[in-house]
């Protein structure tokens, strides 16, 4: 993020602007919407700007910008459409000291003006740092188309109100009642006037006020591989509704900005095999947090029934009798598996697939190694980048072929997901030498469709012993 985005106060403050033409117009018919004092220096202004003056909207001066000008301004625009001419009055206001906006020159200016949706007081500023202007126009429409005129009015009404809605309880309770004002029985007062809106309010808070307060309720989230679009719908909401996020390591921080700002965020830190948040302390402060009303959010990276340690938590939570739901998320094969072009499942090759784990809470775990050394066995192994020297180890022992094709997908579905293709014969060293830094999912028995259908190829050709390395990382 190169520029910061603020609201800056203008009320009664300076804004100079140099400049007469049409790059002139299109800022001053925005800064018009404010209550800064305006004042324009440009020889020829446009006939709009003079106008403006002679109604007292801001102060005209016809003639070329001198030293002194900008004093006490706190925002200069140059709008000359001339570089020489811009860079000589930047320079000035640099000088007297004021923050410098040159028009449609990034590089040289201070700060931007974003695209604004103006609901006033409701503002909504849209900047793509100069990338996407188109972008951010359009995203500007669609905002517009949906948003509703009143809001503005509604909003300047519900701040005189704020004082008296802080008698209600901070958190979920105070939330509801604004919620309802502005999406339900505000915007069907509005039409009456601005009195109805106010009896509207003094009845809501009132109804709210005699509610007794609701008990926490919990949802168990699953926040998917770590793309943000692999979101679902249902988990967005949740974090837009969380009073407290319970979160593992593994949750992207492009999803955890998905959450409520006010939000508490809580890291439980859970990583194979290396510092943890013990999981009784887990539970511990999901009843807590829902004990005392709170709407708690326990984000799980993929699915939470997915080796997830869902039954414990909710032992926890129906023993404190808390409310709870589970929202699933897109497990890390079913995006891993997409990522390399196969599916789980083929008919002719294999009409079932495992999902295993690498490790449990008691170290490197056990499966029925006989049945999954069989030929055309698909399984996704989770947390196996550790314990992948003793899975190879067992698989072999139990007669499987050593050209078994393996995938290995680290940070799977991010912009950083590296897909590494060998043999269960190759697993180890090719892990090792990998040297992955990130979760990792396991597929034994695929390889990405690249890898096949080079293989295919070879095939077909007439070759018949295909070296392991082939199907490996030549193929990719």
């Amino acid at each position: 993020m190169k520029h910061f985005p603020i609201f800056l106060a203008v009320a009664g403050r300076r804004i100079v602007l140099a400049g007469g033409g049409d790059a002139a117009l299109a800022k001053l018919r925005l800064l018009l919407k404010t209550e800064a004092k305006l004042t324009v220096i440009a020889v020829n202004a446009a006939p709009e700007i003079h106008a403006w003056a002679a109604d007292k909207r801001l102060t005209l001066l016809s003639r070329a910008m001198e030293p002194g000008d900008t004093m006490c301004a706190s925002l200069f625009y140059a709008a000359h459409e001339d570089a020489n001419e811009d860079a000589r009055t930047a320079a000035i206001a640099h000088r007297d000291g004021a923050l410098v906006n040159i028009v449609d020159n990034l590089n040289d200016s201070q700060f931007i003006t974003p695209a604004i949706v103006d609901r006033d007081p409701v503002t909504i500023a849209i900047g793509t740092e100069g990338a996407a202007p188109v972008l951010a126009r359009a995203i500007k429409k669609d905002l517009e188309d949906r948003l509703p005129a009143s809001l503005g009015t509604l909003a300047r009404i519900g701040k005189g109100f704020r004082k008296l809605a802080e008698n209600l309880p901070f958190g979920a309770a105070r939330r509801n009642f604004w919620s309802d004002f502005y999406f339900n029985a505000g915007p069907r007062a509005v039409t009456q006037g601005t009195d109805a809106v106010k009896e509207t309010l003094d009845t809501l808070l009132r109804d709210h006020l005699n509610t007794d307060a609701k008990p926490g309720h919990i949802d168990l989230v699953g926040a998917g591989p770590g793309d943000p679009d692999l979101l679902t719908l249902k988990a967005r909401k949740a974090l837009d509704k969380a009073d407290v996020v319970i979160y593992d390591r593994l949750v992207t921080p492009e999803i955890l900005e998905l959450a409520r700002r006010e939000a508490i965020m809580i890291d439980a830190g859970k990583t194979g095999f290396g510092k943890a948040m013990a999981q009784d302390d887990i539970n511990a402060l999901i009843v807590e947090h829902g004990g005392n009303g709170a709407h708690v959010v326990r984000l799980k990276a993929g699915d939470p029934t997915v080796f997830g340690r869902l039954d414990e938590e909710l032992d926890a939570i129906i023993s404190a009798g808390l409310s709870y739901t589970i929202v699933p998320g897109i497990t890390a094969a079913s995006a891993a598996v997409a990522g390399i072009g196969q599916s789980l499942t083929r008919r002719g090759r294999n009409s079932s697939v495992r999902f295993i784990t690498g490790h449990d809470t008691k170290g490197y775990a056990d499966h029925d190694w006989k049945a999954l050394a069989e030929t055309g066995q698909v399984a996704a192994i989770y947390m196996g980048k550790k314990s992948a020297r003793f899975i190879q180890g067992r698989l072999l022992m139990h007669g499987a072929d050593p050209i078994t094709p393996v995938t290995v997908i680290e940070n799977v579905s991010r912009l950083d997901q590296r897909v590494i293709a060998t043999t269960l014969g190759d697993l180890e060293p090719t892990i090792t030498d990998a040297k992955l830094s990130g979760p990792a999912l396991t597929f034994l028995g695929l390889a990405p469709r690249a890898a096949t259908s080079q293989l295919h190829a070879l095939c077909t050709l007439g070759v018949q012993d295909v070296p392991p390395q082939i199907t490996a990382q030549e193929a990719l």
